[in-house]
Formats: structure tokens, sequence, C-alpha cells
């Protein structure tokens, strides 16, 4: 059998993905005090170093995506931490599988047990004359994107954002378009 670069790779992402499938196995195992908010099993898969999540205080991963209210707070420094109002760069978990995801920018919105709560952002025109998704909503542009693309953000997922896993702060979000993105969380809910 010959390995090329592309066999080489597949036989590695099915090994990682029957390794994250055992950890999130274990951890459906574990007794409910390692268990997220929502009761469902933390899920904590196979990551490298560099694209890791923060563990929680407790040690216990990413817990899963923030489905509670939200107390809204916009207190934006820039001091090196991250504070709702931001716009942070930060890893993200894909919703799919939370082993696996990508660095991107974030709107800090609020606060949850030791984890910042966010909204991710995409450049990626989402809402044109042509279409129009009601789980994204344009803030136009800023700082946190070097080549000033307009922004919109996501939301329909709330994210926990471990302190440590914010690479950098990329911005602050004046305090009207923040407003109006609390706005539209707020009715959708």
């Amino acid at each position: 059998m010959a390995l090329n670069p592309e066999k080489i790779f597949s036989i590695v992402m099915r090994a990682l993905k029957e390794i994250s499938k055992v950890r999130a196995n274990s951890a459906s195992k574990r007794p409910a005090s390692n268990r997220g908010a929502s009761g469902s099993p933390s899920t904590a898969g196979s990551r490298s170093r560099a694209n890791s999540m923060q563990d929680s205080p407790a040690g216990a991963g990413y817990p899963g995506d923030y489905r509670g209210k939200i107390h809204y707070e916009y207190n934006p420094a820039k001091d090196g931490n991250a504070d709702p109002g931001e716009i942070v760069w930060t890893w993200v978990p894909y919703e799919e599988d939370y082993s696996q995801g990508k660095d991107r920018p974030v709107l800090i919105v609020g606060r949850d047990s030791g984890w910042l709560l966010g909204l991710m952002l995409t450049s990626k025109e989402k809402n044109n004359s042509d279409h129009r998704d009601r789980n994204y909503m344009d803030i136009g542009t800023g700082d946190w994107d070097r080549e000033r693309r307009p922004s919109e953000v996501k939301l329909d997922r709330i994210i926990r954002v471990g302190e440590q896993a914010v690479r950098r702060e990329g911005a602050i979000l004046d305090r009207e378009r923040f407003s109006n993105v609390v706005n539209a969380l707020n009715e959708r809910a």
C-alpha cells in the first residue's frame, strides 16, 4: 500500500475522530458535577496545544454553547483583558464538533460563571439585497479586521470563551452598535 500525503492525512483524521468519540463517550460517563449548565456532558475532544480551548476553572473543558438569559453589560477597556463591548480574537469550536474550530473575531456581550459570553463575527455577507438571514446582523467595519471589511455578527449561537483563550483584543464596538446587537438578541428571546 503506497502512502501519499492525502492517504496519511485521511488516516490521521480518522484516528482523531475516533479519539474524539472515545473522549466524548467517557465525558458522558462522568459524575453530574462535570456537566455543563444545561445538564449535558462537557465535550472535550482531541486538540493540539496551539488551538485548544482553555479549560474552565474546574478543568472540565468547553461546557457547550450558552443557552440562558444574558445579563448584558457594556464595559470595554483597552487594558489587556477581554470585556463586554470588545471584539477579541479567540479559538471558536465548531457547532457540530467542539474538538475542532478556528481562530476568529468574537464580540463579548456578557459573562457566565468565569466564562466570557460572545457572538462570532464573519466577513462573509449573509444579508444583502438578494438574501436575508435573520441569524446574522450587520455591524459594519472596525479595527478587528485589518482589511476593514464589513462584518456581521451571528445571533443564534452564544459561545463561552475562557479568559485565557483570548489571543488579542481587536477593537471596541461603540455603544450604539453594541446596543443594536443586544436589542436584536432580546427580540429573539
